[in-house]
C-alpha cells in the first residue's frame, strides 16, 4: 500500500515540475528573450521581468518633440525608478526624424523610445523603425489612439495639446474677446491679431479652409492678420508680454504656463479647436528594450498621465477627465492619408503666403 502511495507521489510530483518547466513563466525566466518576445510577453510577471531588466541596462534614451514630456514628465519617471537614468533630446518633429533616420542607416541605434507627432510616427512606420509592443495601459484607450500591429501597437497618443484664441487679459477684457470663430472677423480686431508662420499656422489656414470655406479666408486675410515667422510657443510669449494683443494660434499649454508664472493670459477655446496630437513608440532594436517598456508603461499610465497635464497637456485616457473633452476637436492629422496630408501641407503654406503675406 505505501509502495503505490508513494509511486502516485512521486507521479503527481513529476507532474507538476513538467508543468512548471512548461509554464510561460517560468519559459520567460529560464532562457533570455528576444526583444520580439520580450516587447509582446503578457505574462503576470512581466513588471518583475522589465523591472529586473531595466536595473541591468541603467538607462533609458528618449526622443521628443515636446518640451514638458522632455522635462516633468521625464523627471517624475526618474523618481519612481531611480536605477533608470533618462536620456534625453529634445528637437523638432523634423529634425528629431533625420537624426533617427542617420542612426538607423549608420546601423548604430541609440534611441530606445520616441515621442513626436503622428505624421512622423507614421514615416517611422513606413521605414520600418518602430517596434511592436504591448502594456497593460493600453485598455485604458481607444482604439482611435493607437497605431495597431498584429499582436500590440507601433504607437500610441499619449498628450493632446489645443490650438486656438490665447489674447492678452490686460489689453482685451475677456467680456470683449471673441466667442466664436466668426468673431475674428470683427472690425475691431484689424491689424490686432498675428497667427504663427510655422507649420501651427499653416495647420490653422487648412482647418479655417476645411471648415469655413475660401471665402471666409478671404475676409480674414483682409483683417490685416499679421505673420510671425516663430513658432506657435514663442508667439504665446508675445501676447503674455503684450506685444501681440490676440492670436488664434495658441497651444492651451503655453498659456497654462505663462499664467502660472503671473502673466496676463487666457486662452478660449473656439471651435472648431485643433487638437494637435503627440504619439509615442518604442525604436526597432532599441539597446535598453526592458527600460524603453518600462518607460512607455509609465508614459501612458495613470501617474504618468497626470504628470503631462500639470504641464496643460491634454490626456487620451478614458478614465482620465479633461478639458479636452469639453469642446470640439479637430484632428487634421487624421483627416487626411500621410502622403495626402503632405501634399496639404503644401497648399495651406501657399495659401497662407496668398492671403497673408503677398497680399500685404
Amino acid at each position: 500500500m505505501r509502495k503505490k502511495e508513494s509511486l502516485g507521489a512521486l507521479i503527481g510530483f513529476l507532474a507538476l515540475s513538467v508543468a512548471l518547466l512548461l509554464s510561460p513563466s517560468h519559459a520567460a525566466q529560464s532562457k533570455p528573450m528576444t526583444i520580439a518576445e520580450l516587447t509582446l510577453y503578457k505574462g503576470t510577471d512581466r513588471e518583475k521581468i522589465l523591472l529586473e531588466g531595466a536595473k541591468k541596462e541603467g538607462q533609458v534614451v528618449f526622443y521628443t518633440s515636446n518640451t514638458w514630456v522632455a522635462g516633468p514628465v521625464s523627471q517624475e519617471f526618474e523618481k519612481k525608478y531611480p536605477f533608470v537614468k533618462t536620456n534625453v533630446w529634445r528637437s523638432d518633429s523634423k529634425a528629431l526624424l533625420k537624426r533617427l533616420t542617420e542612426e538607423v542607416t549608420a546601423g548604430r541605434t541609440i534611441a530606445d523610445v520616441v515621442e513626436t507627432s503622428p505624421e512622423y510616427m507614421t514615416l517611422m512606420l513606413r521605414d520600418k523603425m518602430l517596434q511592436e509592443h504591448v502594456s497593460p495601459e493600453l485598455s485604458a484607450y481607444d482604439d482611435e489612439a493607437k497605431v495597431k500591429g498584429k499582436t500590440g501597437v507601433y504607437a500610441w497618443t499619449n498628450r493632446e495639446i489645443y490650438i486656438s484664441l490665447g489674447f492678452n487679459s490686460k489689453l482685451i477684457p475677456p467680456a470683449e474677446a471673441p466667442k466664436s470663430i466668426k468673431d475674428y472677423l470683427d472690425p475691431k480686431w484689424k491689424g490686432k491679431m498675428s497667427i504663427a508662420g510655422t507649420t501651427t499656422g499653416i495647420q490653422w489656414v487648412g482647418a479655417m479652409l476645411d471648415t469655413m470655406g475660401r471665402e471666409f479666408l478671404e475676409k480674414l486675410a483682409a483683417q490685416d492678420i499679421n505673420v510671425q515667422n516663430i513658432s506657435g510657443a514663442a508667439l504665446s510669449g508675445l501676447v503674455a508680454s503684450g506685444e501681440v494683443p490676440l492670436s488664434p494660434t495658441i497651444f492651451n499649454s503655453n498659456i497654462f504656463t505663462h499664467k502660472q508664472k503671473g502673466a496676463p493670459v487666457e486662452w478660449r477655446p473656439l471651435e472648431p479647436v485643433i487638437a494637435g496630437v503627440g504619439t509615442s513608440g518604442m525604436i526597432l532594436n532599441a539597446p535598453h528594450p526592458h527600460a524603453a517598456l518600462l518607460f512607455l508603461d509609465y508614459l501612458h499610465s495613470k501617474e504618468g498621465q497626470q504628470a503631462a497635464m500639470k504641464g496643460g497637456l491634454g490626456s487620451p485616457r478614458t478614465d482620465i477627465g479633461s478639458l479636452g473633452q469639453k469642446f470640439k476637436k479637430l484632428y487634421m492629422e487624421r483627416q487626411y492619408p500621410p502622403e495626402e496630408l503632405e501634399k496639404k501641407f503644401d497648399e495651406w503654406e501657399g495659401l497662407l503666403r496668398k492671403l497673408f503675406i503677398r497680399k500685404r
